[in-house]
């Protein structure tokens, strides 16, 4: 089992015990997890897709803006959060893991421990009707 930091390991238990969609990513990006409330967006449960690097999980949502092109890296709230340690909020449509195209709005920001050292960031998104 992979050591992560006791701030991760809270957040994690807080995202497991809301009824708001929410994901969590490490320094790198890479989605450790999702909640309950976050699986009928993203199309299945966290313990049927596990952990997923970073490229893979943004090429498997594809994130596209309202006009149809895809939202690069760059300036998709979870690298905002993680690459540059501030909060970041866009609205997008992906699609989910059950092929559903969903229009999504959401915040994310950079979990940050002693002498600003990043620990990853957390995501916090619903669907827009």
């Amino acid at each position: 089992m992979q050591h992560r930091e006791i701030q991760l390991i809270l957040m994690r238990q807080l995202a497991s015990c809301l009824s708001m969609p929410m994901l969590i990513v490490d320094p790198n990006g890479d989605l450790l997890f999702f909640n309950e409330a976050a699986e009928p967006i993203i199309g299945r449960r966290f313990e049927e897709t596990g952990p997923i690097r970073r490229g893979e999980w943004s090429a498997l949502f594809q994130p596209i803006d309202d006009d149809g092109s895809l939202i690069p890296r760059e300036e998709q709230p979870l690298f905002i959060a993680t690459d540059h340690r501030r909060p970041a909020h866009r609205r997008s449509r992906i699609r989910s893991l059950d092929g559903t195209v969903r229009q999504i709005e959401g915040i994310a920001f950079p979990l940050l421990a002693a002498e600003n050292r990043c620990l990853g960031a957390a995501g916090i998104f619903w669907e827009v009707d």
